[in-house]
């Protein structure tokens, strides 16, 4: 038997496709049409672009529920995703939890959390809002644990952010925890906001911290010159108090292993605080100079890189359910390129 062919690959923002009404499409309804002729695009997806204005018939826009006749062309225009918020994005995600309040991912490397300037596409607040708000599609399931509910993602965070309470860098990979509802939102918020939550990391350094274990209470502020980064600065309008509490739990030739707890969140605290030790995190191209670890820099035989974003995992965090009070707490595993790295460094 032969297999059934593939479908077409998913519209783009400004892709432009034409479909002459075929016998079967004559009394149709077009929406029930454009399903049926464009296979792997969810109806949500289709509505938005009958909302736009760019589904027409000879030319005319239409509405959803026009009916087909024999002999004509429906021409339709993908618009450009609106700047307001992200588009559903069907991405591959690992749930750690998902109930009608709050929902708990393993964020991968490589994500931003949510849209801004230059990434409005692929990000975590995108594909969110797929498997949380868009059923799957007929013949396609939902991750495991990721039941859809009725409750969608939190807006308290305004339209660019649903759902989202706290953030993670683009690199670092790990545990991250979303609202779903506007009331969960604000109770996840003051848990922040009051350091009920705790956060564990693991981070692999680039030189060995001098001491097994200490704490590091040093303010963090706009760096004097560069936008992107964060620096330790005292006494200036930006700076925030900041205080990071770390273990080391493996040590190498000229590296470590080190379990990092931050007591307050500023961004980019744990690259800035390790950096200011004599200590960035290994291969994080803002605080240590290096984007890219190659075998040969371990005196290692040349070969395929070893690891090429920063070596930070947020690998637990643990708070109280916003709705049912009973504490909880979330691990994610290490990553495959960091458990690599880990592996390069024993060996070197």
């Amino acid at each position: 038997m032969e297999a059934p062919p593939p479908n077409p690959p998913p519209l783009q923002p400004g892709d432009e496709v034409a479909f002459p009404v075929d016998a079967a499409g004559v009394g149709e309804r077009i929406d029930a049409f454009l399903v049926r002729v464009l296979p792997g695009h969810s109806r949500s997806f289709l509505g938005r672009l009958f909302e736009k204005g760019t589904v027409r018939v000879d030319g005319v826009p239409v509405r959803a529920a026009h009916k087909l006749r024999g002999g004509t062309v429906v021409r339709l225009t993908v618009p450009d995703p609106p700047r307001t918020g992200p588009l559903a994005e069907e991405i591959p995600l690992t749930f750690l939890h998902v109930d009608d309040a709050i929902a708990v991912v393993d964020k991968p490397a490589g994500m931003v959390v949510h849209p801004a300037k230059g990434n409005w596409k692929g990000t975590l607040a995108g594909a969110l809002k797929w498997h949380l708000e868009e059923r799957p599609r007929p013949g396609h399931e939902a991750e495991e644990g990721a039941a859809v509910a009725a409750t969608g993602l939190s807006t308290a965070g305004g339209p660019v952010r649903p759902g989202i309470v706290h953030r993670l860098d683009r690199d670092t990979s790990g545990v991250i925890v979303v609202a779903r509802t506007e009331a969960a939102h604000h109770a996840l918020a003051r848990q922040f906001e009051h350091r009920v939550v705790e956060k564990t990391y693991l981070a692999i350094t680039q030189g060995r911290p001098q001491l097994d274990r200490d704490e590091i209470d040093l303010p963090i502020g706009i760096h004097p010159y560069q936008r992107e980064r964060m620096a330790v600065r005292r006494d200036h309008a930006t700076s925030r108090e900041a205080v990071t509490r770390y273990e080391v739990i493996e040590r190498f030739h000229a590296a470590a292993l080190v379990r990092v707890t931050p007591k307050t969140g500023r961004t980019h605290q744990i690259r800035v605080h390790l950096a200011a030790i004599g200590c960035p995190v290994l291969c994080d191209g803002l605080y240590s100079g290096r984007t890219v670890i190659e075998p040969t820099f371990l005196g290692l035989p040349p070969g395929p890189p070893l690891l090429a974003r920063q070596a930070l995992h947020a690998s637990r965090l643990a708070l109280v359910h916003p709705v049912s009070l009973v504490p909880m707490e979330f691990t994610a595993p290490l990553p495959d390129d960091l458990e690599r790295m880990l592996a390069a460094l024993r060996q070197a």
